[in-house]
């Protein structure tokens, strides 16, 4: 643990050596980077959960059709419930739709932040080879 500790220390010491030796308008551009990241990672994991629940509602909407029962059982919070398989399937048609406007805004700011990550990158990538 202390030797941990120590390497976190020395580390630390390193990092405020870096920093004062990296300007602060490189350092304000690494910050947002890194802010905008982080942003990335958000974005594809909410358009991995929104692509996951198409699938899902893809699969239920395939059995529905299959079937011939006039009634079915569909899950409200935490109770199952009786409902006219019809109505069920304009439901989830209905949320289809939905979640594929958003997955669609989703990929759209998922390609827009890639985009200016790379910018970034290569933009700090250049300003940190010109300095060493």
């Amino acid at each position: 643990m202390r030797s941990m500790c120590s390497d976190m220390s020395s580390a630390g010491d390193q990092g405020d050596k870096m920093s004062k030796e990296i300007p602060p308008n490189v350092q304000h551009q690494i910050q947002q980077f890194q802010q905008l990241q982080q942003q990335y990672e958000m974005i594809v994991s909410q358009t991995q959960r929104i692509a996951l629940e198409e699938r899902e509602i893809d699969l239920a909407l395939a059995e529905l059709e299959k079937s011939n029962e006039e009634k079915v059982y569909k899950n409200v919070g935490s109770v199952m419930i009786k409902a006219e398989r019809v109505k069920v399937i304009e439901e989830l048609k209905s949320r289809k739709e939905d979640i594929s406007v958003r997955k669609q805004s989703l990929e759209r700011q998922e390609k827009r932040t890639g985009e200016k990550l790379k910018e970034l990158q290569s933009k700090l990538q250049s300003l940190l080879a010109g300095k060493t």
